[in-house]
């Protein structure tokens, strides 16, 4: 197999991600250590599929890298990038800078050069981007305090990757050019360096401008074709041309491709630009993975565990402490603070482009390098795990204290007995907020979004910080007095710990909730929730919009609204009868499709049924002549 062609080697490729990236999510690993893992199978350590020398490959695949940058910076829209400005520039800028430095001082007392130290301080100063949004997107904690903060400071991490990417060359001993007989792209490494920053800012200008000014009537021109394959090659030869010249000039690619990016963030093309470029980065990023999966050097572990699981801990260890003390500055509480901790606590996957690029600039040597790589995939492997035992031991173990502990880390609540406790004020509270507080209830809100909180005080709205699931919270919210408790959260697990207190401690207080889904509703339902006081997202705007539609197909107002309701209660009849088959499948389908005939020959003879006047047009359905 030595001499095996490209096919081959595809081949390997393809199915090693089809195959462990699948099994990695619903693990709950995620698809960056499915990659990772799918490498080290196929690699030298593994099956030896790919034993030979992949460097081509990874050189290759390193492109993924300079589309993962350019799409980071079609994200970082001016307006998003002020609105975020505080959380960014504070917690992002603190977390990358105390690092770096706690891991530089920890890089010199372990013997590394100076410039070593320095490099090794910036690259492990990163955490995780497709680990850690994915894993709180999964989980719905996205929108908790924890999951913003999270979001700034990998929002700020990425846009240091381009400064790196600029101060790491200045550390290299000697030129990646005259290391080893290289060669280098640039065309200007000659010229006088006046010259050169001449070149580089007209450059990098160049595509300022042309992003700014070209790009639209260009993308213009080419949308009318009305040729997608023609856009798509269009997207491509945007980044490769961009990446192209930065190399010419002896910039990084990636740095190119940023800026691109950020020009181009308010075109009105932006969105079929991600939409064409982002399954080529998804599957080069993939191949960039397995191709670092295959290159771990798990002799190093078997020879060195001691060292390798001790560096791992202490890097986690030092990153944690960073991020808790950077988490307690920013006023997060302790549950959030802890989750905001352990998710960041790894390292990242630039650093494995951050290694790539030290390599061929020689500014690190290969066995740090291959020390490291194992230190970051060791810590990017932990994090799933850390994640489940937060989610399955922490939080719950410190709810329980909050419990029984009362605590300081939320608003002071002035609490004049409301006659109604909402607990998230997003989509769904907003609206129902709204319309008690207009009709003279007194309504508490209760939100854990500090943004959220901040934007709608300045509406005039009595909205107070602090995670609705504490007990002590609600109590100091008025939960003993109450008429009524909203739950307008997001996810399933919030709704249901929700409950689960209030089961516990205020089990005479009514409650009227959102439900996730249809099986959610199953869930409440077995909670002991009405199912009259149960509210499925988008079901009561889904029966509007079907009411609306029927309109527009035919039907007078009144049958419109007559049938429409007519299928709101069988349907929700319906769901409470198969409550009693969930847990046989084969009853539950079979029970499913009965009702779905039975509801259907109801819908069809009421159709059938006279229907009296009624004023502004609600009578019966006039006839369609066919």
């Amino acid at each position: 197999m030595e001499q095996a062609g490209f096919l081959y080697y595809a081949f390997i490729y393809l199915i090693a991600g089809v195959v462990a990236v699948p099994i990695a999510k619903r693990l709950g690993l995620g698809s960056v250590l499915g990659y990772l893992l799918a490498g080290v199978i196929i690699g030298p350590f593994g099956l030896s599929l790919i034993s030979e020398n992949f460097s081509a490959v990874m050189h290759f695949a390193e492109f993924g890298v300079v589309m993962m940058l350019f799409l980071v910076g079609l994200e970082l829209q001016p307006s998003l990038l002020w609105k975020l400005r505080g959380p960014i520039l504070g917690t992002g800028g603190a977390q990358v800078l105390v690092t770096s430095i706690l891991v530089f001082a920890v890089s010199l007392a372990l013997g590394m050069p100076t410039q070593y130290a320095i490099a090794i301080g910036l690259i492990l100063s990163l955490s995780s981007t497709a680990i850690v949004l994915q894993t709180l997107a999964e989980k719905n904690w996205m929108k908790r305090s924890a999951g913003q903060s999270s979001f700034a400071v990998l929002l700020f991490q990425d846009i240091a990757v381009i400064p790196m990417l600029a101060i790491l060359p200045l550390l290299a001993i000697e030129s990646a050019s005259s290391a080893e007989g290289g060669h280098s792209m640039s065309i200007i490494a000659d010229l006088h360096g006046g010259l050169q920053a001449i070149i580089v800012i007209l450059s990098v200008g160049s595509i300022i401008v042309g992003g700014r000014y070209l790009a639209r009537p260009l993308f213009r021109f080419i949308a009318q074709t009305g040729l997608r394959e023609i856009f798509t090659a269009a997207a491509l030869l945007l980044v490769i041309g961009i990446a192209l010249l930065m190399q010419l000039v002896g910039l990084s690619p990636a740095l190119g491709a940023f800026v691109a990016g950020v020009v181009l963030a308010n075109n009105e093309y932006r969105h079929e630009l991600e939409s064409d470029i982002e399954p080529f980065k998804g599957l080069l990023l993939g191949l960039f993975f397995i191709s670092v999966g295959a290159g771990i050097d798990f002799s190093l572990i078997v020879s060195q565990p001691g060292i390798i699981i001790g560096l791992t801990v202490l890097l986690m260890f030092g990153k944690f402490v960073v991020l808790y003390v950077v988490g307690k500055v920013s006023r997060l509480s302790n549950c959030e603070n802890l989750l905001f901790s352990l998710a960041l606590a790894q390292a990242g996957e630039f650093a494995f482009v951050l290694f790539s690029f030290s390599q061929t600039n020689n500014i690190l040597p290969k066995d740090i390098i291959d020390t490291l790589t194992v230190v970051v995939a060791l810590s990017m492997l932990a994090t799933p795990l850390l994640i489940i035992l937060y989610d399955k031991v922490l939080e719950p173990l410190i709810q329980g204290r909050l419990s029984s502990q009362p605590v300081d880390d939320h608003d002071p609540i002035e609490n004049d007995e409301p006659d109604v406790i909402l607990a998230g004020f997003g989509r769904f509270g907003t609206v129902v907020g709204r319309l008690l507080m207009f009709q003279g209830f007194k309504v508490t809100v209760l939100d854990h979004n500090a943004g959220q909180i901040e934007a709608l005080r300045k509406f005039g709205f009595k909205i107070f910080f602090g995670d609705a699931t504490r007990v002590d919270l609600l109590e100091a919210a008025g939960a003993s007095h109450a008429k009524l408790l909203i739950i307008g959260l997001d996810g399933k697990e919030q709704i249901n710990n929700l409950l689960e207190a209030l089961g516990k401690h205020f089990p005479r207080l009514p409650v009227v909730t959102r439900a996730v889904d249809r099986d959610h509703t199953y869930e409440l339902l077995n909670k002991g929730i009405p199912m009259e006081n149960i509210y499925r997202e988008l079901f009561g705007a889904s029966m509007s919009a079907s009411e609306r539609a029927l309109q527009i197909l035919g039907f007078r107002k009144y049958r419109a609204y007559q049938t429409v309701q007519l299928f709101r209660h069988h349907d929700i009849r319906i769901l409470e009868e198969l409550r009693a088959h969930r847990g046989d499948q084969e009853s539950y389908i079979a029970q499913v499709k009965y009702h779905r005939q039975r509801i259907e020959d109801l819908l069809r003879q009421d159709e059938g049924d006279s229907v009296a006047s009624h004023p502004d047009g609600w009578v019966e359905r006039e006839p369609v002549n066919s």
